[in-house]
């Protein structure tokens, strides 16, 4: 309690805030803009500062009381009765985006449960589950964080510290455990090749109405922050739902908690196409520069494949056997060969394919991909390879920090399976402001 009093105390010394007065005064003056447009049949005025109003957290009745946060509904009601269904499903878009529950709309545009989500499918083709959202939670604990200096180096020493990885011992050889971060910015770019390495590996890519979904799923510890990270570089209102599922072939895990990520984007963000024969991925990857290669291998890489050092270097692609993404690892096998000269082989599992490079291939493929991957794991153990190659750590010390990146063999590891405890640690963290996070059955 104490400590709470202190950054209480420190917060009000350091950062003035508005007080409940100032706030709903901030409120008032909004709805009285918003009823004016109204007045002058004004809706994009209109919409502009219904926007204003949610964002400023004037439709909470627990931060400005229940009679500010009706005439904020009533603002809404009256711009949906003077609107057409084109301008209605972009209010519901808009209001969706920040964050705003479903049963709040329906207060609201004052409609039953079943018209609104028959309006939201059919009329708007909008898919707005039924979520318990954290959005406040998030944001102010968010908010709290970067006052007391919590940034995404800090998030990043987090996740490894969750997962046994000592960051002060792989510095004091040179090597950044966090370099995955590293121009991850740049991936807002949907154009660019990492995302279709992604998409022709880990990535789901679903078509729903007049909108795409871009999908990730996990159970791991390091893909659960990862995953909200890259798609964070997306776009903001990146949805979390989580679901109890057994499955069989994971041991010493009886209570699985599977996280499925996704961010809802209009079809015309994505350029890469979503069905495509062998003949035209082979024409695409063939066209790539060499650094569009490299960073298209770099994301298929971070999207199912794996890097280790094992008294020898190996890195894999792998995809599933005997469906449409096979047909990547031979287009890949012959172009990485002409391109690089870098040979690797396929190999065959019971429930997957592979591409593969041992030894000197693996390091000269990673001396081409590694700057392109962000997977934290996959690219630390990348960093460390070639730290060993370049001469500046040994064969001892490598196999001592190699040995920190490591997965327990035949007994529980926090790396595995503890994919929403890392979550719940680094989510407020990794600056996901207006994220989602739901429970799906």
């Amino acid at each position: 309690m104490s400590q709470e009093n202190n950054l209480e105390t420190r917060d009000e010394a350091s950062l003035p805030r508005p007080t409940q007065a100032g706030r709903i005064e901030q409120c008032q003056e909004a709805i009285k803009e918003a009823r004016r447009c109204l007045g002058n049949s004004d809706k994009d005025c209109v919409m502009k500062n219904i926007e204003e109003l949610v964002k400023a957290d004037c439709h909470n009745g627990n931060a400005v009381g229940r009679e500010i946060a009706d005439k904020v509904r009533d603002v809404v009601h009256e711009l949906w009765l003077m609107s057409d269904n084109e301008r209605r499903c972009e209010l519901l878009k808009i209001l969706k985006e920040l964050g705003i529950t479903k049963k709040w709309v329906r207060n609201a545009v004052r409609t039953s449960p079943r018209y609104l989500n028959e309006y939201l499918l059919i009329r708007c083709k909008i898919s707005w589950e039924n979520k318990t959202t954290r959005y406040e939670i998030i944001k102010n604990v968010e908010d709290i964080l970067r006052r007391i200096g919590w940034d995404e180096i800090r998030m990043c020493e987090e996740l490894w510290r969750f997962v046994g990885v000592d960051v002060n011992v792989f510095r004091r050889y040179g090597i950044e455990p966090c370099v995955w971060l590293s121009d991850l910015e740049l991936l807002g770019d949907l154009r660019r090749p990492y995302w279709f390495g992604m998409a022709e590996t880990d990535l789901t890519i679903m078509i729903r109405g007049g909108s795409i979904r871009l999908a990730l799923s996990t159970t791991n510890t390091i893909d659960a922050v990862f995953f909200v990270k890259l798609l964070d570089t997306v776009k903001v209102s990146l949805v979390i739902g989580w679901k109890r599922t057994n499955l069989p072939a994971i041991k010493y895990a009886d209570k699985l908690i599977s996280l499925d990520y996704y961010v809802n984007l209009s079809t015309d963000k994505w350029s890469w196409p979503i069905e495509l024969s062998a003949d035209e991925l082979e024409r695409i990857i063939k066209g790539f520069t060499d650094e569009e290669l490299a960073e298209f291998v770099g994301g298929a890489i971070d999207g199912d494949g794996s890097v280790r050092y094992v008294e020898s270097v190996y890195v894999g692609i792998m995809v599933c056997k005997n469906c449409p993404k096979r047909a990547i690892l031979d287009v890949l096998k012959e172009v990485i060969a002409k391109r690089f000269g870098i040979i690797g082989d396929i190999y065959h599992y019971e429930s997957e394919d592979a591409l593969e490079f041992h030894g000197e291939n693996a390091v000269k493929l990673l001396r081409r991909v590694a700057k392109y991957m962000h997977h934290p794991l996959r690219r630390l153990r990348a960093e460390l390879i070639l730290a060993l190659y370049d001469g500046r750590i040994s064969l001892e010390e490598i196999e001592r920090l190699y040995e920190q990146t490591e997965y327990e063999r035949g007994a529980p590891d926090v790396k595995r399976n503890h994919g929403l405890e890392a979550l719940v640690k680094a989510a407020p963290q990794t600056h996901t402001h207006g994220v989602w996070v739901g429970l799906s059955d």
